[in-house]
């Protein structure tokens, strides 16, 4: 029998290594830029095409490689930055497998000019697909520029699955932010089919983290700052008051890397419990800075899961040191008593208590005589008023109680009732069909009403939730919403990475009731709200419909038309506790049963629950 395993073509294994390290377009980006990083560059620009699907362009100003040196940079686990397993545990670089560009260049097709520092020329390689086509030298700037052209040319499938240029360019511009928020001494910008998306010069770390996402968390940062001899943490966490229940900012990096922990989000959790409320997500920026010898990185190709020699004290430093800086920026509510008309403490005093203690006198009139009828006048009171009030309160009762049994009793003939019985025969919707006495409602969230079959509880928020939400797709899908035009437009900004999720959503939103116009800079005027949301803040209304798009990932349209409407409906909808007309539950609950899914919010919460004929007797054997 002959043998039959042998070894793949260097190609084949690359394509295969791409798979773990290159995923997308926001990978090739990633990879780059952090090579650029550890080439020391000062200024870093990129140039995107099509989400990066045709072309991902890194410049940069770095030492430059020669000419065999980037040569030998495609070659897989061709490295310089470590070169014994000990440099593992002293990493101070980004990256270190040699793998990012020999993944990069099997899936796509990659021109390279670089360029060391004091050279007279440069180097210009092309490959395509692993192949090396050509070398020759080339009279470019120092430092090096990659071109990233047609990824995922030579795999289809791995082309095929890339999700909409909007979803691919927001992953983009995520790892972007990520490596700019940890590398403020150097200068980034970004460019989307030749439009700028940001330019960020030189600058602080608090300054880089307000050029990035806007003037406004300015004032919404608390610094935090924690020293120990196991790790050094800084950075800032967002102000309570500015905690959200949907698009938080939370980074966490070490070393200069961006990682994902949720134990340690668990500390800083911890450390607003009580100051935020339950659902809420605070906004924080943290850095660690420990002994890489204490980390592992090596973990994941992607690196953004570490794991930490002493996580236990570092999780109690860090919820010490979030919980210090809320409490010196007052973020921590104290007991302020109002001083207003308090009554003055008395303060022992040396010099007065050295003088002699007088009792106070009081003055008496000794002729009062509170019986005599002169000095004594009786008191005015109308006691058939109290009676007739007394007459009043029993009358209300009698009613109540008459109430109360013909909504217990069905078969208790009441004109009201009957002429409610006839109304609600032409309704459509068979649970509705069964009502057959009014509404009541219970503490304002519950309305009640009974069913020929029993007792029907329905939650007003959701029922109407419901209503507004096949009210809303309905407009969609018939392109027909209408827009209540506003005197005084405000003005919503957004996040680069929000912004580029909005040209999958306004039109859409259009047809909900939003008229919006681009300002620019990521910059959008409200001038038309959907009705019934006319005291609702506009702003957040919007911000919180494209939060909830960005959370839930929609691709589909459909999907996206499902958030959108939902997000409004349940900012729209009646609250809990509002109190209701017998005409409006009536009508809401017409409303709610003509819906084709009456039973069920679209999310799958519950409407209705029916407690049976049954059920009650049950209650009371």
């Amino acid at each position: 029998m002959s043998d039959i395993i042998h070894l793949l073509p260097d190609s084949i294994a690359n394509q295969i290594a791409a798979g773990e390290v290159i995923q997308r377009p926001a990978s090739v980006v990633k990879e780059l830029v952090e090579n650029a990083v550890d080439a020391g560059a000062g200024h870093i620009q990129v140039n995107i095409k099509d989400a990066g699907r045709t072309l991902v362009q890194v410049i940069d100003d770095g030492k430059g490689m020669s000419e065999t040196d980037a040569r030998m940079a495609f070659e897989r686990h061709a490295t310089s930055k470590i070169s014994t397993a000990d440099d593992l545990f002293s990493l101070h670089t980004m990256g270190f497998r040699g793998e990012a560009l020999a993944s990069i260049v099997a899936v796509s097709q990659v021109e390279l000019r670089t360029r060391l520092k004091g050279a007279e020329l440069g180097t210009h390689l092309v490959f395509s697909g692993s192949e090396l086509e050509s070398v020759e030298p080339d009279a470019c700037t120092e430092g090096s520029i990659f071109s990233v052209k047609n990824l995922f040319f030579n795999v289809p499938a791995r082309r095929k699955f890339l999700k909409s240029n909007e979803t691919e360019f927001r992953n983009i511009i995520n790892e972007f932010e990520r490596i700019a928020l940890v590398n403020p001494q150097v200068a980034l910008s970004l460019y989307h089919n030749d439009t700028e998306i940001f330019n960020l010069p030189e600058s602080g770390l608090r300054q880089r983290i307000v050029n990035v996402y806007g003037k406004t968390l300015n004032q919404k940062l608390l610094s935090v700052d924690a020293q120990s001899s196991l790790v050094t943490i800084s950075g800032f966490v967002g102000r309570p008051d500015s905690a959200k229940k949907r698009g938080a900012l939370q980074y966490f990096f070490v070393n200069g890397r961006f990682m994902k922990h949720p134990y340690f989000h668990k500390a800083v959790m911890q450390a607003y419990e009580q100051l935020i409320p339950a659902g809420e997500q605070p906004n924080y920026f943290i850095y660690f800075t420990l002994d890489p010898a204490t980390i592992d990185v090596n973990i994941h190709p992607t690196k953004t899961e570490i794991k930490f020699e002493n996580e236990q004290p570092i999780w109690q430093i860090l919820m010490a040191a979030t919980r210090e800086a809320l409490a010196k920026s007052s973020a921590i509510p104290t007991i302020d008593f109002d001083v207003e008309d308090a009554i003055d403490i008395p303060v022992y005093n040396p010099v007065k208590e050295a003088i002699p203690y007088k009792a106070p006198r009081v003055q008496v009139d000794s002729g009062y005589n509170p019986f005599e009828t002169s000095s004594y006048k009786k008191p005015e009171f109308d006691w058939s008023k109290l009676y007739n009030d007394f007459e009043e309160d029993r009358t209300a009762i009698r009613q109540d109680s008459e109430l109360i049994e013909s909504f217990l009793d069905p078969d208790i003939s009441d004109p009201a009732i009957e002429a409610e019985e006839v109304a609600v025969q032409d309704t459509s919707g068979s649970l509705y069909n069964e009502v057959s006495n009014p509404c009541y409602q219970y503490k304002g969230k519950y309305i009640i009403t009974s069913l020929k079959s029993g007792l029907a509880l329905i939650d007003q928020h959701r029922a109407h939730v419901r209503i507004l939400f096949d009210q809303y797709i309905a407009n969609i899908r018939q392109q027909r919403g209408a827009s209540q035009q506003v005197l005084f437009p405000e003005i919503v900004e957004f996040t680069a990475g929000e912004a580029a999720v909005l040209p999958a959503l306004l039109e859409d939103m259009r047809f909900i009731g939003f008229d919006l116009t681009n300002l620019g800079n990521n910059s959008y005027a409200i001038n038309g709200l959907p009705a019934g949301v006319e005291n609702l803040d506009p702003v957040s209304l919007i911000r919180n419909m494209v939060d909830r798009a960005i959370e839930t990932g929609c691709e589909v349209h459909e999907e996206i038309c499902d958030s959108l409407a939902l997000s409004l409906a349940k900012a729209a909808a009646i609250r809990p506790g509002k109190i209701l007309s017998g005409e409006e539950m009536d009508d809401l609950l017409a409303s709610l049963f003509s819906c084709q899914e009456s039973n069920l919010t679209p999310d799958g919460k519950t409407i209705v629950s029916k407690l049976t004929d049954e059920e009650l007797d049950k209650r009371f054997r």
